[in-house]
């Protein structure tokens, strides 16, 4: 149902950079990126019949501010690959918002899940649902 998200930013150079290393590490790659006078709109995904992320200065022009309450949630196949992607997000300068781990129970429907917010404040989420096999 989703076909992508966006989240903004003020410094699209270094937020291209950040998503380009990121988003490698799971098979993403740069999709499209449409420059504008000020700015860009940069997708992210795996193809274009799957979701993706994509970052872009305000269309009004003002600061890009984080949403309180919004964040992006990233399936991964397995339990190392969402600690890996939280690393991953923390070396290139992104900040924790909660180490990988299992939130409730383990088990079946174990919800295991690491949080990060990118340079520019946006809160992100890699997770993995059911045990790790």
């Amino acid at each position: 149902m989703i076909g992508y998200v966006t989240l903004g930013t003020d410094n699209p150079e270094r937020a291209q950079g950040y998503y380009d290393a990121l988003l490698a590490t799971i098979g993403a790659k740069r999709m499209m990126t449409m420059d504008e006078e000020d700015g860009s709109f940069t997708i992210w995904g795996t193809g274009f019949d799957k979701p993706g992320i994509a970052i872009t200065r305000p269309f009004n022009r003002e600061p890009a501010d984080k949403g309180n309450g919004n964040m992006v949630a990233l399936m991964l196949e397995n339990r190392p690959a969402v600690d890996a992607f939280h690393a991953k997000a923390l070396e290139l300068g992104g900040s924790d918002e909660g180490a990988p781990g299992v939130r409730g129970d383990d088990g079946p429907m174990a919800f295991y899940a690491a949080y990060f917010r990118d340079p520019d404040g946006n809160k992100l989420c890699a997770y993995k649902i059911g045990p790790d096999a």
